[in-house]
């Protein structure tokens, strides 16, 4: 049957609830059990013969002469209903005729096992508290289509166990990741999502604009960091932030415009201290959540657990492609990324020419390890090794091919800031749309002094990874473009809905 002529079937019961002064969507129910509560303590609540009540979703409906049978599901689980003409009299025709599956129903009965030995509920009163007006997926295959599934992501969720599961273990992991933090005296933050000028990454911003002020702002690229560094001006000595970040770029398997971020900085410590830190932190998290430290990830098998190795940034390159990065010219780089036939602009910087090669060489890691000694070039909030002033007292954590982590030893020289900031505006002028925004401001906090500290950022893709699935599919509402079918039917419900709404009223 047409969507439209199910609506307009079940918009008539609606209707037909209203003629019997029954409420569609009351603002209370009467709940004395959870239905998981029910199961678990089914033979005690059977034996007293106590009448119960509770709530949820009819998933199914079966009529069987003059008894009907439903199943109806809460939060916590799943019991059969068994609807009588004897125990319900005048109000079992109404159940048989205005019930759906999909609505959501008040019960009132007490526990009974079937002479086939199901556990069920015997109706004596029942409520709808929801009405469905339109029919769910068919029940043993649920939306099949994957990008339906993202775009009615609510009933993916109602129908397959392992995005619920999902969901649970996504909320398991942060919160985990919260209380590793907390539990070592870190102060969690909150800090701006529009900053007038974006800082703390290498990315593209989206723009936006505050009418009050007639400002045009950008929605922030990193978990505050020079935010939560002015924290560390101001006297603060460990914070962290779980928060949205955005993003301009594209789309892949690894990466999404929106997604949420930690970030934390930690007064007094440098970079090898974080790295020992993080690491414990993925550890506790991923025990937390998944009661393991191994995990089949691509086609790496992964142990998270004892001590990673190092992995030096220069020697892993010419490892593997043969290129000294500290000889070589830009020429020399740019042709052996086209041999390997990685993407890559010919027109850029020599950072950009470094990092792509990079990004090559790491596919083939499958860790976990700790990348270090990244070059000055590529790191502008980064502090200079004491060892080579050619690289930085950054690293990355590298798990299944990608880098998911990263921290450093923060700088917190006002004047090679500021050097620093000119330079990335240099490359922005010419046209690199990544390179950092100059940060005046921060530049005069850092001038009142910050101390020696470490930070870290990680998103996000650790749990896609951990769950080896694609980043979209670990978020729970992941944005989606429209699509021209769910456009023209919604006109033709709005369309629907005009027509119909003065009837109900």
């Amino acid at each position: 049957m047409p969507l439209e002529d199910i609506r307009a079937g079940r918009i008539k019961k609606l209707e037909r609830l209203k003629a019997l002064s029954r409420e569609a969507y009351p603002a209370s129910v009467k709940r004395t059990f959870l239905i998981g509560d029910v199961v678990a303590g089914f033979s005690a609540l059977a034996d007293n013969k106590k009448e119960i009540s509770v709530v949820g979703r009819l998933m199914a409906w079966r009529e069987h002469g003059g008894a009907t049978f439903g199943d109806i599901r809460d939060g916590s689980g799943t019991i059969q209903l068994y609807f009588s003409k004897d125990d319900l009299r005048g109000t079992y025709d109404e159940a048989v005729e205005l019930v759906d599956i999909g609505d959501f129903l008040e019960i009132t009965g007490v526990a009974y096992v079937t002479k086939h030995g199901e556990p069920t509920i015997k109706v004596s009163e029942w409520r709808i508290i929801s009405k469905s007006l339109r029919p769910l997926p068919e029940k043993w295959h649920g939306l099949q289509d994957e990008e339906e599934k993202f775009r009615k992501r609510y009933l993916d969720i109602l129908f397959d166990e392992k995005t619920r599961d999902l969901i649970f273990k996504r909320a398991t992991f942060w919160n985990a990741v919260r209380k590793f933090h907390l539990e070592r005296g870190f102060v969690e933050v909150e800090t701006p999502v529009l900053e007038i000028t974006t800082g703390g990454a290498d990315a593209e911003p989206f723009k936006t604009h505050h009418n009050a002020l007639d400002l045009d702002l950008y929605l922030r690229i990193s978990a505050g960091e020079l935010w939560q560094k002015r924290l560390l001006v101001a006297g603060l000595e460990k914070t962290f932030e779980i928060g949205r970040i955005f993003r301009n770029e594209g789309m892949s398997a690894e990466h999404l415009q929106d997604y949420t971020q930690c970030e934390a900085y930690w007064a007094y410590s440098d970079y090898k201290d974080m790295y020992k830190f993080l690491c414990e932190c993925y550890q506790y998290a991923a025990e937390a959540t998944f009661g393991t430290q191994k995990f089949h990830i691509k086609d790496f098998d992964i142990d998270l657990a004892g001590e990673w190795p190092l992995i030096d940034y220069a020697e892993e390159i010419k490892k593997q492609t043969g290129i000294d990065i500290w000889q070589a010219q830009s020429s020399d780089i740019l042709d052996k990324l086209r041999e390997l036939k990685a993407d890559i602009d010919p027109r850029a910087n020599m950072g950009r020419l470094i990092d792509a090669l990079w990004k090559h060489c790491r596919k083939h890691i499958g860790g976990p390890a700790i990348l270090i000694n990244e070059p000055k070039i590529i790191s502008p909030l980064a502090k200079v090794s004491r060892e080579n002033p050619k690289v930085t007292e950054r690293f990355h954590f590298i798990i299944a091919g990608s880098e998911l982590g990263q921290g450093y030893s923060e700088l917190n020289d006002p004047i090679d800031q500021a050097e620093r900031f000119a330079m990335q505006q240099k490359l922005r002028d010419a046209g690199d749309k990544e390179a950092q925004m100059a940060d005046s401001e921060f530049v005069e906090a850092l001038e009142y002094g910050m101390p020696p500290a470490s930070g870290h950022g990680f998103s996000e893709r650790v749990f896609s990874f951990l769950m080896d699935r694609h980043v979209r599919e670990t978020q729970i509402f992941p944005l989606m473009r429209p699509s021209t079918a769910a456009q023209n039917q919604n006109s033709k419900i709005k369309m629907q809905n005009d027509n119909l709404k003065f009837k109900i009223l």
